[in-house]
């Protein structure tokens, strides 16, 4: 008999179903799953760059080197540049107002949208390009302070210019603190004939950098050795942290995703295989019995498996595209970015997914095939020659390790998948045993219905042991992942809730601060309390002087900062080490932010020196603090007891939630108090928050398709018993057995097995997902008390309703009929 005509003469009997579509399915999960979320990350990636408007950038409070724009572009990037400063802005007479003034040039944004209206508050429209010169964009609430319309003249420095659009939205707008508040647009070219930019001006400069990502990264090394003090290459991690962290999040939970598709799959396609090779018993007894040698069977089926693999590999990567191609149909309009192409690789690991899984899961088991004694066509009694090696169980583990770890390329995401793993099975088989042989006692007393579930599971014990570990292990992957999920998602929504802060007022004098809250509640805006600022700065520590540099990548340097007073804990703060002054303190103390505190080295009990002015004092460490930095609430790394700080001049900020249609009120608000300084973090807000849906919308699906992959494990683990209870209860129907009776049994007996593998698996869950939160993803573990009844009830009510699902066979067709399949 040829590999191919086996192959067809099972597929006909019905033999390989479950090995098919375990081999197909896994190929699709694991390919399909690959290729989405990578081109999902590449969507992802792209969209974040809109927050630069750039793929990379450099800042500095100083002109680049224009050879820098020009190396770019030899090497086939794109290029633009970007000036930020503070100025005032002229019209007529008496308008007069400070703005941020931003000058772009003419390539200006490299990625994401510059936005325009043709008139103040009118309808949006995308731009082609930045102002022209001689020209100007005005922010709309410029309108009405300056009283000018579009077509009129305004000033900044020394230069006039026609003001041609209502400046609306820029992609990078939050990206620094000198771009926000009522903006300014002009051309780059501009920038000499205002005379406003001279040596010592507080500006920013930034040199925008776009292009296909090698060479972005290749320009990148290039580029990184050669930044002097003061200049800083930005990527989206470091030009909006807060996005990049959700991003890096996000992608962790893609890996972990496909890591626990990939062990899905290998657990289904080896219950699939053994399923196989059981069924195959007889029929190499037969071979065996008409002269066929043991290496002629070895090679029989090892032909058909290789057979059955390209096969099924072919069928699994043809779905796996298909699959990850329906998912951007469905879920493409909700990306303003086309993903890009995902490439060779995600079918590559799907193919190797399926090699290792067919040599270490299916092979063993059909290798011993040949072992099978000729005497099982004369004694069906005698057993069969399947049992699994301890080199088995440590090649298959080897081998989803691998893949695990190839696939993810995080040892620490396989290492806390596989330690949830390894609780469950040395738990389970252990548990499981003792529970379903203490089932003797009870089902002594029990009801006939009870009497005849625990019966067969007592007679099963050792494999029943062993189908409680697969359903705990495909269990407990699908809780990890959507524990995972949850907390994402939670921690998203908590970081940008409803009424999120999206707009700051500065430079609140004290006698404005009065008048400042009065007109914020009069208006039922909700704001966050008043919070004091005295600049200062960071001079010595414990006596020691620091030195006196401005780059950035020194951490222990004196430098300037904003100190606060306080004399309780502020919201949104917690308490690390330490305590809190007493009320009223007027003690020398500080309380520091943690990631300040190790930037300087300094903990508990050291010295810090400040000035403010031309005073200088000392304060000493007494406690720190960790503050929420996504909340948009003012926060400061050093707060002091208000007595210490008294006698120091110092304004006031807040920070406030206007809805859109709110937004006039700044104008009134601007006109009431002309020396505060507003800063709009709406836009930003929104950006962020569209980027945190999109991801909840992408974790949603993968969550989707694994569950799908661990629902064929369950399949998979369900059919592997499912023989020898057909057989079973068809023997009671033949003598007389009711319906009621044999489904009940049966309903009993999985609902238990589904029990002790959901107990199981949520005690694998919850360590999994602890180190999965605390080392992978940078998140606080909480233990999930829902997950118990959701595990243990989910999991009976599932493995109960698939296994009588299987078994419904045995109650609708004549005894004899079933007894002949088997």
């Amino acid at each position: 008999m040829t590999a191919t005509r086996m192959l067809a003469r099972d597929w006909r009997g019905g033999e390989l179903g479950v090995l098919v579509a375990a081999l197909v399915l896994a190929v699709a999960v694991v390919s399909g799953i690959s290729a989405f979320t990578t081109r999902l990350q590449s969507a992802l990636a792209q969209e974040s760059h809109r927050f630069l408007a750039a793929d990379r950038v450099v800042r500095s409070g100083s002109e680049a080197p224009l050879a820098w724009l020009e190396e770019a572009g030899r090497r086939g990037l794109d290029t633009a540049q970007v000036l930020t400063f503070p100025s005032m802005v002229y019209a007529g007479e008496e308008g007069m107002v400070l703005a941020s003034v931003k000058a772009v040039s003419s390539r200006y944004p490299l990625r994401g949208e510059l936005r325009y209206s043709e008139q103040p508050f009118g309808q949006v429209q995308v731009a082609t390009g930045g102002p022209a010169a001689g020209t100007v964009w005005l922010d709309s609430r410029l309108f009405p302070l300056l009283g000018v319309a579009i077509g009129d003249t305004v000033s900044v420095g020394e230069a006039s210019f026609r003001i041609a659009a209502a400046a609306r939205t820029e992609p990078d707008q939050g990206g620094s603190f000198l771009g926000l508040g009522p903006r300014v647009l002009m051309h780059y070219d501009d920038i000499a004939a205002t005379a406003v930019v001279q040596p010592g001006s507080r500006v920013e400069y930034r040199q925008l950098f776009a292009g296909e990502p090698p060479a972005v990264e290749r320009f990148e090394r290039w580029l990184a050795p050669q930044l002097e003090e003061g200049q800083r290459l930005l990527d989206v991690n470091e030009g909006q942290p807060g996005l990049g962290q959700a991003l890096q999040r996000a992608e962790s939970f893609l890996l972990l995703a496909g890591s626990l598709g990939v062990v899905l799959a290998g657990v289904a396609i080896a219950l699939a295989a053994r399923r196989f090779s059981e069924r195959h018993n007889d029929y190499v007894a037969i071979m065996k019995s008409l002269g066929a040698t043991s290496a002629n069977i070895t090679r029989l089926y090892g032909r058909s498996l290789l057979l059955l693999g390209v096969g099924a590999t072919a069928l699994g990567c043809g779905l796996g595209w298909a699959l990850q191609s329906a998912f951007f149909t469905l879920f493409g309009e909700q990306l303003p970015v086309t993903p890009g192409p995902a490439g060779v690789r995600p079918y590559a690991i799907g193919a190797a997914t399926a090699l290792v899984c067919l040599l270490c899961f299916a092979w063993p088991p059909l290798r011993r095939l040949s072992q099978a004694s000729p005497l099982r066509v004369l004694r069906r009694d005698m057993p069969q020659e399947q049992r699994r090696t301890l080199l088995d169980y440590a090649v298959g583990l080897s081998a989803v390790s691998g893949l695990m770890w190839w696939y993810s390329g995080d040892w620490k995401i396989t290492l806390a998948v596989l330690s949830g793993l390894a609780v469950t099975v040395l738990l389970g088989l252990g548990l499981a045993l003792t529970l379903l042989r203490g089932g003797r006692l009870v089902g002594m007393s029990a009801g006939s219905i009870w009497r005849l579930a625990l019966a067969g599971l007592q007679r099963r014990g050792t494999a029943n042991a062993l189908q409680v570990v697969i359903f705990a292990m495909a269990i407990m992957l699908l809780l990890v992942l959507l524990l995972v999920r949850t907390s994402l998602i939670d921690a998203w929504q908590t970081q940008l809730p409803e009424n999120t802060p999206n707009h700051f007022a500065l430079n609140i004098a004290p006698e404005d601060v009065q008048g400042v809250e009065q007109m914020l509640r009069s208006r039922e805006i909700p704001g966050a309390p008043l919070y004091p600022m005295i600049r200062g700065r960071i001079l010595s520590v414990n006596g020691e002087d620091l030195p006196q540099t401005d780059d950035q990548e020194e951490g222990r340097r004196q430098r300037e900062a904003n100190f606060t007073w306080a004399d309780t804990l502020p919201a949104d703060n917690s308490l690390l080490e330490g305590r809190w002054w007493a009320p009223h303190s007027d003690a020398a103390e500080v309380s520091l932010e943690v990631e300040f505190a190790e930037r300087f080295a300094v903990g508990l009990g050291d010295r810090i020196g400040f000035q403010v002015g031309s005073e200088a004092f000392e304060a000493t460490v007494t406690s720190i603090r960790e503050l929420d930095w996504q909340s948009f609430n003012p926060n400061f790394w050093l707060v002091f007891p208000p007595r210490l700080l008294a006698p120091y001049p110092a304004t006031f900020m807040t920070s406030f939630y206007l809805q859109p249609e709110q937004k006039p009120f700044l104008n009134g608000f601007i006109r009431q108090f002309p020396t505060v300084t507003v800063v709009e973090m709406d836009v930003v807000v929104e950006q962020v928050r569209g980027i945190v849906s999109q991801v909840s919308a992408a974790v949603e699906l993968v969550l989707a398709v694994i569950m799908a992959a661990g629902a064929l494990v369950l399949v998979a683990g369900v059919q592997a018993s499912v023989d020898a209870r057909m057989h079973e209860s068809s023997i009671l129907r033949a003598l007389g057995a009711r319906r009621r009776l044999v489904l009940g049994g049966l309903w009993i007996e999985f609902a238990a097995l589904g029990v002790f593998a959901g107990l199981l698996a949520t005690v694998g869950a919850e360590l999994s997902v602890y180190i999965l939160q605390a080392q992978v993803m940078g998140m606080a573990y909480a233990p999930s008390p829902w997950m118990w009844p959701l595990g243990v009830g989910g999991g009976a009510v599932l493995i109960a309703g698939l296994g009588v699902f299987s078994c419904r066979r045995v109650v609708s067709s004549p005894p004899l009929a079933v007894l002949r399949e088997l």
